[in-house]
């Protein structure tokens, strides 16, 4: 049987086309806001990390009202780091709208969302968006599209997908490029005519597939999925089981059940096929878990998450001034914290390790990680990590493998000669190479995920903030041989105090510093870089000697180069494998991981003594 009053679609994209803007004007153009609410830009990217950085981080769900039709719409991330959100969401929708940028086309994201949706057999609506961008080439675009269905073996009713050309920012689509456009009601009639209706069978015993989780500090655990078979009520007793566990069964209760409507959660008593449910009270609920009638107990096949490739171990915080600005610094605080990250992030893993002090975290990607950190720091919490490190695997025959990325990357022709060169250090291969010919490049290769560690911030400062990099997981490939990461030293605190205008003066002289006058330092602490490979210690507490002819008003006259500020993700490409990253809410500092310089000279005898 169909539902034929509703439809559920996912938007899907590579990163910046333009999906929660697109979405925005769904929910405008649906009448979900009252005609004198104020509305931000974006309003999905709910999280305040999302809003700053202008991406989406978690998939939401929403719902619209359209001449009878209750259309779900889930928005899902698009950045790599967070594809584990795209593969489980599809298992909940009968089709994607595939937005794609007017200028760009195609970008690795792009292939890799369409892949997944193609892999499903989910029919697809091509968007081209950003019509009215100066430089925008529908036509070309398009053609791409096609090219790309072709090279992703798309069958002929995937081939025969319709084209809608929107504009997400002025609110407006048509079904061609010559039509002018008046609202969204174009793609509103084309997600109702080509999105199939859901299907199920009312008579079944309840089929849920629990496809997201949502945490909440009073319910706990939220498991969000279609109903695929039967229905479900409020106060049905239910079991859940799991594909991949075929021992699981799990006597539960429905206690709470809701729908979505534009942006909230309503309570109802009873949802049939083809509804998108979020259901809390059931405390060990997870994605991938089936819940069902007792009496038919039949798990939902769903597919396994992509592992993760990267990995850093997060410390509880030892260095002097350890305590003094974080709210939760024990080793039990970030535990529990990393633990309940798990809650709702499957593509993250946590191990303890030996020590109770320190747990290793494993992810897809370094800014997967970095919004973690970025995360629990703005919580309160307070500790260090070390320096991401890719995960390596073994083949049959025993030789090491390790993750590969596929990097696309667009340059103006002026840089393109740099950017071969530091990617061939690094391991890159080049596979292709396109002029544009209006003055860009882009080349593609295929480089080994570690030799992408601390390269972006190299990257845009070597082509001068102009260039774009888009990397996407290639599998794993055989080991290409050891990589040098950092051609520069750190200039390291001599001792414990604050620094003084004098002691930085000296200290300048020997390279570019991360701090400036008045900041609590500790010895072993990494106030700047040398330019040469070395480290070097320097005293940046240093007093000028008083004595009749030198005063200290002459400090005065010192002049102090600007220091360079490290953000969260420079910290993170900056440190070495000796050095850690100590985060609290107020403080980034980079440390030796061995304070004292006798110990850490003797560590470094012996590695290279042992090496």
């Amino acid at each position: 049987m169909k539902r034929e009053d509703i439809r559920n679609i996912a938007i899907i994209a590579h990163v910046d086309h333009g999906k929660t803007t697109l979405v925005d004007e769904l929910l405008k153009q649906s009448g979900v806001f009252r005609s004198n609410q104020a509305v931000v830009e974006r309003v999905m990217d709910s999280n305040a990390l999302e809003r700053e950085r202008g991406i989406t981080i978690l998939s939401k769900n929403t719902a619209v009202q359209y001449k009878g039709y209750k259309i779900n719409i889930i928005d899902t991330p698009g950045h790599a780091d967070f594809g584990g959100e795209v593969e489980r969401v599809l298992k909940m929708v009968n089709g994607v709208v595939l937005v794609v940028d007017a200028f760009e086309g195609p970008m690795p994201q792009t292939k890799f969302v369409l892949k997944k949706a193609l892999e499903l057999s989910l029919p697809v609506i091509v968007c081209i968006n950003k019509i009215d961008r100066p430089e925008a080439r529908p036509r070309e675009v398009v053609d791409e599209v096609l090219e790309l269905l072709l090279e992703l073996d798309a069958n002929d009713e995937q081939l025969d997908c319709p084209f809608v050309y929107a504009s997400a920012k002025q609110g407006i689509a048509s079904l061609s490029i010559e039509e002018d456009a008046k609202d969204m009601t174009p793609l509103f009639e084309t997600i109702i005519n080509s999105i199939p209706a859901p299907e199920g069978d009312p008579n079944r015993g309840t089929q849920v597939l629990i496809s997201t989780i949502d945490y909440n500090e009073y319910v706990g655990r939220i498991g969000i999925g279609k109903v695929d078979n039967g229905s479900i009520r409020v106060n049905q007793d239910a079991v859940l089981v799991n594909a991949h566990d075929p021992e699981m069964n799990v006597r539960v209760k429905i206690s709470k059940l809701y729908e979505f409507d534009g942006l909230k959660r309503v309570e109802v008593n009873e949802a049939t096929i083809g509804s998108i449910v979020a259901i809390s009270g059931i405390a060990d609920i997870h994605i991938g878990d089936t819940i069902c009638s007792p009496e038919q107990p039949e798990a939902i096949p769903f597919q396994k998450i992509s592992e993760p490739t990267i990995a850093m171990y997060f410390n509880v915080n030892d260095s002097p001034l350890a305590g003094t600005e974080g709210k939760f610094v024990t080793s039990r605080h970030l535990r529990d914290r990393l633990m309940r990250e798990l809650n709702t992030d499957v593509s993250l893993r946590v191990e303890e390790t030996d020590s109770t002090e320190s747990f290793k975290v494993s992810g897809r990607g370094e800014l997967h990680l970095s919004v973690l950190i970025e995360t629990m720091r703005r919580e309160g919490y307070e500790f260090s990590v070390s320096k991401a490190e890719v995960l390596y695997r073994t083949d049959e025959q025993g030789k090491k493998l390790e993750p590969m990325e596929h990097a696309v990357i667009d340059v103006p022709d002026e840089f393109t000669g740099t950017v071969i060169d530091k990617l061939g250090q690094r391991k890159g291969e080049m596979i292709n190479m396109h002029t544009s010919g209006n003055g860009h490049t882009r080349l593609e290769f295929s480089i080994p995920a570690r030799g992408l560690i601390g390269y972006r911030g190299e990257f845009l400062t070597d082509t001068k903030g102009t260039g774009i990099i888009n990397t996407l997981f290639d599998g794993y490939g055989p080991y290409k041989g050891d990589i040098q990461y950092r051609k520069t030293g750190s200039l390291i605190a001599f001792e414990s105090g604050e620094s003084i205008t004098y002691g930085l003066y000296n200290a300048q002289e020997r390279g570019a510093l991360f701090i400036g006058p008045g900041v609590k330092v500790y010895a072993g602490m990494v106030v700047g870089q040398n330019p040469k490979a070395e480290d070097i210690e320097v005293n940046v507490c240093k007093r000028k000697q008083l004595t009749n002819t030198r005063s200290s008003s002459a400090d005065e006259a010192l002049r102090l180069i600007p220091p360079k500020i490290l953000s969260l993700e420079q910290a993170l490409e900056f440190i070495e494998t000796d050095e850690l990253l100590e985060v609290t809410p107020t403080s980034l500092r980079i440390r030796k991981k061995i304070l004292d310089s006798t110990l850490r000279m003797r560590d470094r005898r012996n590695r290279q003594s042992n090496s």
